[in-house]
C-alpha cells in the first residue's frame, strides 16, 4: 500500500485536494492519504493529522497573533512525515508553509508534487529557486504559470483550473432563478454577493468594508437584497460580532448563509469579493464582481515594493487587462465601491464585463485538473515504488 502525505492551508485547497484525492484513489485504490486539510478532504477520505483552519491566517504582520496554531499545524505534519514515511507528498498552495515543507521532504529523500502553485509570479519571486530546488514535479493551473519558471530546470505541466469542472457542472444545472429558489431568495430582487474570505484576518480586514459598501449601497437603492456565504473555517459568531458593530440600517436586508457560496454567485446580481479564489469563481459562474481589499498599512506598504504584477483581481491576471473593477487601501471607499457595483446591476457596464468574463474563462482550458494532476502523482508513486 502506498502513502501520500497532502499539506493544505486554505478552505479552496481544501475543495481542490478532495477532488484530486478521489481521482488519485480511482487509478491506485489502494493508497493511503493523511496531511493537513479540512471537511472537503475528510470528505474525499483523508486521515486529517492537522486542521487547515489553524493556517487561516494571512498576510505578514497580521499572523503573528496566530502564530502559535502554525507552529502546532508544523509539528504535526512534520511528525507525520517522520513517522509515516510517505512515498509522495502533495502540496497544495499555501507557499508559507509548503515551501519550507517540501524541504524537509526533499530532506528525507520523499519526492514531492506541488498542485497549485503558490503565486510567486506576483511577488517574492526569488521563491522560484527555491521550488525549483525542493520539489519534483509542479502541475500549475493558469496558462501563463508554466513560463514563469521557464529558467529552471523543473518539470512543469498546466493542466487546467480545477474550479472549470467543478463550476461548469453548477453552471449547466442552476440558473439565476433556479438558485433564488434553492436559496429561498426573492425572484425580483437586485441581489449583491458579499464574499469577505475563509480567513479570520479576512474578516477582520475585508468585511467591514463590504459592510459599509452595503451601507451606501442600500443608501443608493433600499431594494437590494444582500447575501453573505460564510466560509466553513469561519466562525458564525465572528461575523455577527462584525454585523451587529456595523449597526447597518434597520431596512438593510442581509441575509448570512452556512457556505453555497457557488448557489450565491449564481443567485447574484453582481458580487463584491476579496482579492483571491473567489474573483475567478464568480468569473466562472457568470456573475459580474467588484474587487476591494484593505490590509495592514505596513504589510501593504511592503508588498507595493515586492509585488510585479499590475493586478491583484485573478479575472485580470488572466485576461491581461482591467475587465474586473479594482479598490484597494486608500482607494477602497465604500461610495465608489458601491457606484462601481450599481453600474454592474443592469446595462452597458455589465454587459461589457460579462463578454469580457467569457474571454476568461476560455482561457482556463476545459477542465479535467484534478485528473491529470492525480495522473502525475500517479506516475511519481509508480516511479518510486519500482525504484
Amino acid at each position: 500500500m502506498s502513502t501520500v502525505l497532502l499539506s493544505v492551508g486554505d478552505a479552496s485547497g481544501d475543495v481542490y485536494a478532495g477532488d484530486f484525492v478521489r481521482e488519485l484513489r480511482s487509478l491506485r485504490p489502494e493508497t493511503c492519504f493523511l496531511g493537513m486539510g479540512g471537511a472537503e478532504m475528510e470528505k474525499a477520505g483523508v486521515e486529517l493529522v492537522a486542521d487547515q483552519r489553524e493556517l487561516a491566517a494571512g498576510g505578514l504582520f497580521e499572523l503573528l497573533p496566530d502564530l502559535h496554531r502554525i507552529v502546532r499545524a508544523w509539528r504535526r505534519m512534520v511528525s507525520a512525515l517522520r513517522a509515516r514515511r510517505p512515498d509522495l507528498v502533495v502540496l497544495v498552495d499555501s507557499s508559507g508553509f509548503n515551501i519550507p515543507f517540501a524541504r524537509r521532504a526533499r530532506r528525507r529523500g520523499i519526492p514531492t508534487l506541488y498542485y497549485v502553485s503558490p503565486q510567486v509570479w506576483g511577488w517574492r519571486t526569488r521563491r522560484i529557486r527555491k521550488i525549483a530546488r525542493w520539489v519534483d514535479r509542479l502541475a500549475v493551473i493558469f496558462p501563463f504559470e508554466p513560463a514563469v519558471y521557464a529558467d529552471t530546470s523543473l518539470p512543469v505541466e498546466f493542466v487546467g483550473h480545477p474550479l472549470v469542472e467543478r463550476l461548469r457542472a453548477c453552471a449547466s444545472t442552476l440558473d439565476r432563478a433556479a438558485a433564488r429558489r434553492l436559496l429561498g431568495l426573492e425572484a425580483g430582487a437586485p441581489i449583491v454577493a458579499l464574499l469577505p474570505g475563509s480567513r479570520r484576518l479576512e474578516m477582520r480586514h475585508f468585511l467591514p468594508l463590504q459592510l459599509e459598501t452595503a451601507r451606501a449601497l442600500h443608501a443608493r437603492d433600499s431594494r437590494i437584497h444582500f447575501v453573505l456565504p460564510r466560509a466553513p473555517s469561519v466562525d458564525a459568531a465572528m461575523i455577527d460580532a462584525r454585523i451587529r458593530r456595523a449597526a447597518l440600517p434597520a431596512g438593510l436586508r442581509l441575509e448570512v448563509l452556512e457556505g453555497r457560496a457557488h448557489e450565491v454567485l449564481s443567485a447574484a446580481d453582481v458580487a463584491l469579493v476579496k482579492p483571491g479564489t473567489s474573483t475567478l469563481e464568480a468569473a466562472l459562474l457568470g456573475c459580474p464582481l467588484v474587487v476591494a481589499a484593505r490590509a495592514n498599512w505596513f504589510t501593504v506598504a511592503l508588498l507595493r515594493r515586492l509585488v510585479r504584477v499590475h493586478f491583484i483581481a485573478m479575472p485580470n491576471l488572466i485576461a491581461g487587462a482591467s475587465v474586473v473593477p479594482e479598490f484597494v487601501q486608500e482607494d477602497a471607499d465604500p461610495a465608489r465601491i458601491a457606484e462601481a457595483l450599481h453600474a454592474l446591476l443592469d446595462g452597458p457596464a455589465r454587459l461589457r464585463q460579462l463578454e469580457q468574463l467569457a474571454v476568461v474563462r476560455d482561457r482556463l482550458s476545459q477542465g479535467g485538473a484534478a485528473r491529470r494532476a492525480a495522473e502525475i502523482a500517479a506516475e511519481m508513486i509508480g516511479a518510486r515504488i519500482s525504484g
